[in-house]
């Protein structure tokens, strides 16, 4: 008998490397407000509490609510044309989807992201392999909190005891927590092994493989 059954994963950084994408539609905005762009790195390190805090962290702190508004427009405009234009699942992860689903694991995607976006990538990236896609709207708290993680549980008529969150950064592994679902870090997204240690992560893989392993 399966110790788990669901696998609830992150996007940005843990299913895609959505990073250069996410850079263009954030350099485009700067560029037509006359801030200065930033670096792939600036951007890493931005990323992981939705859109809004993205512009907020990469634009100047005299940049009002109201700005910051309106610059969600611009770059959501943008970025829905341009979404998958550089973004790709990272190597294995297309492997371990379809293995997972051939053992009849409930799957489900939980973002910061907006949630039109999510969606989107979702189901362009990876078809009926995850039925279940969940990203930042009104109705929802964003990660940390755990209403996201709920939501899909719910959807996929699953329960808490059986759930994997996956993620890749401390945002991430603190909602597991805040959720009481097991945490597994990734290596290879936006944040360090150290950061995903720091912040309490149950167990940190190297390779979607392993999580194959794991579970």
């Amino acid at each position: 008998m399966k110790k788990y059954d669901t696998i609830i994963f992150d996007l940005d950084g843990t299913l895609l490397n959505s990073l250069e994408d996410l850079q263009d539609s954030l350099n485009y905005l700067m560029t037509k407000n006359g801030y200065k762009t930033r670096t792939l790195e600036e951007v890493r390190s931005f990323v992981g509490d939705g859109v809004k805090m993205l512009i907020k962290r990469a634009t100047p702190d005299t940049c009002t609510a109201e700005d910051i508004d309106l610059y969600f427009e611009d770059f959501t405009a943008h970025y829905d044309k341009n979404m998958q234009n550089k973004t790709r699942p990272y190597d294995g992860i297309m492997e371990l989807l379809m293995e997972l689903d051939s053992y009849n694991y409930k799957m489900a995607v939980v973002s910061n992201k907006y949630d039109q976006a999510v969606k989107y990538l979702v189901k362009y990236y990876f078809k009926d392999l995850i039925p279940v896609a969940i990203g930042e709207c009104p109705s929802v708290k964003r990660k940390p909190c755990p209403d996201s993680l709920y939501a899909a549980v719910d959807k996929l008529d699953s329960s808490l005891d059986k759930t994997i969150y996956v993620g890749d950064s401390d945002t991430d592994m603190k909602t597991a927590e805040n959720a009481g679902v097991t945490s597994v870090g990734v290596t290879w997204g936006f944040r360090t092994r150290e950061v995903l240690n720091k912040a309490g992560a149950d167990y940190i893989i190297d390779t979607p493989k392993e999580l194959l392993t794991l579970i």
